[in-house]
């Protein structure tokens, strides 16, 4: 049945035509995506990526033989078209088409392929598993959200592409194929077949090569990077991803958010009409902790937590007490919102996983303090937790402890949700003066709280062998909507400096050579202060186009356990192939 396309040339795409169109003799090319017979005259809807134009085929403009044929058309052949646009009879256009005023009427058709039953009909929201349309993905990405998104992706690279070259930027590729340097997640390995018994290493960043780059003197670089980490499996985690790389020779901190800041004015303006405000609010670190107990604030949520500490210890109440002790803080959070007693034991449940129990509260009635922990209370907090509460009705929550900030965090988030304040937008702030190390308590280690290349504030320097964790550093997240989208420092740029901190970290002086000695031997060249950030492109789509998972921004995206279920990667390879490497398996 299927016919070749010989001459035919589309003239339009589905999306196109309209009743200024009327009267021309035009083909069009896609997917039948209905198929309906009216009494011996057949209505398509064909379909493309720019939209859906219906045909209409009649018995008194095709033959007889042809009409057989077009009967037989199904869901999701392919067809070519050829016929005269005309207006739709009035009660059968269809307002929510940016064609519905017109249709073709066919003078000539072919199909050009037929379709087996779909395991799935590509609906804009179709019921089928994820699993299935993973498996069909080539089907699933029929669906007009998801071209729409793909759509939105490329806007945003070209967007992205024109504001940082208006910025002086240079484009430059990094390699694929580099030296394993483990420092954080795992390396995907590449054997190499030539050097048999050594291994290449997939990217997890270019971050060593775009300080190359300062060091050979591009003092502003970018690339839409891909990077792959061989991370354990987690909700939302792709082992390869996107993102917009930048970095800059001779930068402030401020100098970096401006460049960044301009760009995604750019992006959102040429891409969704939207215009951002600017500057984006800058908060520190630790001020968005015991602000919001994250350090990705979602700014939308008008809820802030407070440090009752003082007043709760004088209150005498035991649990107060013992947390502040030990380090210890009080934290509250009011929300003029009614919660039952189950959604309230499912937040406890919920801050016990950061350490965090019992998870205190009380109800704000207009006689006061009502239920809980109230009768608990001294009148001095009772009376400070229903000023912060402004007096309105609700709940207000009390965490002990010295995660208690990041507990509230969590109720805050669940609040705002709860209360459906997070009203539409996006919210962009900078979180910045990030501590350099954490401890592992599981190692008994430091370990870097971004990674080990970013500059400490000079007034923290002399602490970095007796104290590392009074250390800050020129580290800066971006954050919008409680997402955090990039992260970037300002970077070491003395090999002396960057010995030290790799010590701090356990890497001895070998060790640190043996890793890294081409970085630490181009620092003794001549490198200039530098610092830029990584910002995830799949995470900026994902919050642009209003998704909830990073799965959807990506063209072919993995499962969560890093597998593909549409090609069967990752899978067996000839032994030839293992032996080739100089491999065998164990």
């Amino acid at each position: 049945m299927a016919e070749l396309l010989g001459d035919w040339k589309r003239t339009v795409t589905c999306g196109e035509l309209r009743g200024s169109h009327a009267s021309r003799v035009e083909t069009l090319m896609g997917w039948a995506r209905s198929v309906r017979d009216h009494g011996g005259v057949i209505f398509v809807d064909l379909r493309d990526r720019h939209g859906v134009t219906q045909l209409v085929f009649r018995p008194e403009v095709l033959p007889a033989e042809r009409m057989d044929l077009a009967r037989q058309i199904g869901l999701e052949y392919v067809v070519a078209a050829r016929g005269t646009v005309q207006g739709r009879p009035e009660g059968a256009r269809n307002p929510q088409l940016p064609t519905g005023e017109v249709e073709v009427l066919v003078s000539e058709f072919k199909i050009l392929n037929e379709s087996e039953p779909l395991p799935f009909l590509p609906a804009d929201e179709p019921a089928a598993s994820e699993e299935l349309r993973l498996k069909y993905r080539y089907i699933d990405l029929r669906r007009e959200p998801l071209q729409a998104i793909l759509a939105l992706r490329h806007g945003v690279y070209q967007s992205v592409r024109k504001a940082l070259s208006r910025e002086g930027f240079l484009e430059i590729e990094t390699p694929l194929l580099v030296r394993p340097t483990p420092e954080g997640a795992r390396d995907y390995l590449v054997p190499s077949r030539v050097h048999r018994g050594k291994f290449f290493a997939l990217p997890q960043s270019p971050q060593l090569y775009k300080q190359l780059l300062m060091v050979s003197g591009f003092d502003r670089y970018f690339q839409l990077a891909r990077c792959l980490r061989d991370e354990d499996p987690r909700a939302d985690r792709q082992p390869e991803f996107a993102q917009v790389d930048v970095e800059m020779s001779f930068p402030s901190e401020d100098d970096v958010f401006g460049v960044i800041e301009r760009m995604f004015v750019a992006v959102f303006e040429e891409t969704m009409g939207l215009r951002l405000e600017t500057p984006f609010p800058r908060l520190s670190y630790r001020e968005a902790m015991t602000r919001y107990g994250t350090d990705k604030p979602d700014m939308r949520i008008p809820l802030e937590i407070s440090d009752v500490t003082d007043e709760a210890v004088r209150g005498g109440f035991a649990p107060f007490v013992e947390a502040a002790q030990v380090g210890g803080r009080v934290a509250c959070l009011a929300a003029a919102a009614e919660f039952s007693r189950k959604e309230i034991a499912t937040l406890e449940g919920q801050v016990a996983s950061v350490g965090v129990k019992p998870l205190f509260w009380a109800r704000l009635t207009p006689s006061g303090l009502e239920g809980g922990v109230s009768k608990s209370l001294s009148r001095e907090l009772a009376a400070k937790i229903v000023a912060l509460a402004s007096g309105k009705p609700g709940v207000v929550f009390l965490a002990a402890g010295k995660r208690a900030f990041e507990a509230l965090g969590m109720v805050r988030t669940v609040v705002g949700s709860r209360m459906q304040i997070a009203d539409t937008g996006y919210n962009f702030a900078w979180v910045r003066d990030f501590p350099l190390f954490s401890w592992n308590e599981e190692e008994n280690r430091w370990e870097p709280a971004h990674h080990m290349f970013s500059m400490p504030y000079d007034d923290s320097i002399p602490f970095l062998e007796n104290d590392p964790g009074r250390v800050k550093a020129h580290v800066y997240d971006l954050v919008c909507n409680g997402v955090e989208l990039g992260s970037g420092s300002i970077r070491i740029h003395l090999p002396e400096l960057q010995l030290r901190v790799m010590k701090v970290l356990g890497l001895s002086r070998e060790e640190a050579d043996r890793r890294f000695g081409f970085l630490l031997e181009a620092m003794r060249y001549g490198a200039p202060p530098h610092g830029g950030i990584a910002l995830g492109l799949d995470r900026t789509v994902m919050l642009m186009s209003g998704r909830q998972t990073i799965r959807d921004t990506i063209a072919f995206p993995k499962t969560t356990s890093g597998s593909s279920l549409m090609d069967g990667s990752p899978s067996e390879v000839d032994s030839k192939d293992i032996s080739d490497l100089g491999l065998k398996l164990v």
